[in-house]
């Protein structure tokens, strides 16, 4: 059987931005603020990738790069009931309605329902990539492609080499579906927003009575306030053994995730103070994939760049913060690697601007999740703050590039820091 694929348009820009999450956002909106043509690309018919379709509750983490800063300052603005108060907590609605403005303001193309199928190489400089949607295939031509896939799908199809998930074993971390609940006593609901918060009931301690009544694997308590009252969001599904590369493996994901959704309310019905009357508002559009590939780059964050706060000269991302978040590989709760009560680094760390510069292939750049680091490492740096700080790098980089006819890998990262701002 022979299969046609037609090219039935042929666009060109300066940048091209694969992804919309936090760090594809940051990477257009940045590209473009500094003058270049330049597109994202999105397979979701949403902006805002995870933070959005996959209905996070809340930033969590921080870092010292502005654009973040100015999404949750614009994003507060929206907010219904306390219109102007900065939180880290999310509406999608209205963050999704940030991103729009942030993108039309910036003069970014917009691009969705659209996704990666290959790219365009010359020798080993991509050239651009190959799209397919509703019009068919579409090549899109480009000076520089930025990946911010999350799973580095455009990395992959160059041939850049990576690390699936963990180094000894290629285990991730597990997936999770989030959701929420309304008809929530607010004023005598219980909230976890940790794996190691305990919460004594008068039925017990709620983690122990997860980890003997909800259905394995799932098996933790984990809840947050929101920008609504009387909803809560949930970060309660889980499951294992799930490799975010492959569609069979994405499915089984969703349909394992959705099906404990009624055991996890009962739950709460039954043990949760204040969620007596609870019942399922929402659930999120995209399942939560934590880890898949960490590509190879001129250079590699580790856990002990984090754990000891390196200020590298060459950083294009500073201030980094967050623990060592490692979810059960094997179950439900933090993983016997993982840090969050216990972790003591109370400095900001910064990552090079070499983990974002592919060793061989030109043309590319990555941002996000996928970067050049280690499995500990990422449980850390795959915080959505610091991904935008990723995004927020990588598109000034690449205007850079553009605009003094330099490689990705030739730009000095002290000019990113220039017009990033950083270190005192």
């Amino acid at each position: 059987m022979e299969f046609c694929t037609k090219i039935s348009k042929i666009r060109e820009y300066d940048v091209i931005v694969a992804g919309s999450g936090p760090a594809g956002m940051a990477a257009a909106i940045m590209a473009a603020r500094q003058g270049v043509k330049t597109l994202i690309v999105e397979s979701l018919g949403r902006l805002g990738g995870i933070s959005t379709s996959g209905m996070m509750s809340h930033f969590t983490g921080n870092v010292g790069n502005k654009f973040y800063h100015e999404v949750l300052e614009r994003a507060s603005q929206k907010n219904y009931f306390e219109p102007g108060k900065k939180t880290e907590f999310i509406d999608p609605e209205m963050l999704t309605l940030t991103y729009i403005e942030m993108l039309e303001e910036a003069g970014v193309d917009i691009l969705l329902y659209t996704t990666v199928c290959d790219v365009l190489m010359e020798n080993d400089v991509l050239k651009g990539i190959v799209c397919y949607n509703k019009d068919g295939f579409t090549a899109l031509y480009s000076k520089v492609v930025i990946d911010a896939t999350g799973d580095g799908d455009v990395a992959y199809k160059c041939g850049i080499p990576y690390v699936l998930g963990r180094e000894s074993d290629g285990k991730m971390q597990p997936a999770t579906l989030m959701f929420k609940v309304g008809g929530v006593d607010m004023e005598r609901a219980v909230f976890a927003t940790s794996f190691e918060t305990l919460v004594h009931t008068e039925k017990g301690e709620l983690q122990s009575l997860a980890r003997e009544k909800l259905p394995y694997p799932a098996g933790h308590v984990l809840l947050y306030w929101s920008t609504i009252p009387g909803i809560v969001t949930c970060n309660m599904t889980n499951i294992t053994e799930i490799d975010g590369t492959n569609a069979e493996s994405l499915t089984k994901a969703e349909v394992s995730c959705r099906k404990q959704i009624p055991a996890i309310v009962n739950f709460l019905r039954e043990y949760a103070p204040g969620y007596e009357n609870c019942y399922v508002v929402g659930s999120a559009s995209l399942i939560g994939i934590r880890e898949t590939r960490h590509f190879e780059g001129m250079k590699k964050i580790t856990e002990d760049d984090i754990a000891q706060a390196v200020q590298h000269d060459d950083y294009v991302v500073y201030d980094a913060y967050f623990n060592f978040d490692v979810h059960n590989i094997t179950g439900s709760g933090l993983d016997e690697t993982g840090c969050q009560h216990e972790f003591v680094q109370t400095k900001g760390y910064t990552i090079p601007y070499g983990c974002f510069v592919p060793k061989k292939i030109d043309g590319i750049l990555l941002a996000g999740r996928n970067i050049s680091g280690t499995h500990m490492a990422h449980s850390n740096y795959r915080a959505m703050p610091i991904c935008m700080g990723m995004g927020e790098a990588t598109g000034v980089a690449a205007a850079l590039s553009i605009k003094n006819h330099k490689k990705v890998r030739e730009i000095d990262a002290k000019d990113i820091q220039e017009v990033i701002g950083g270190l005192n």
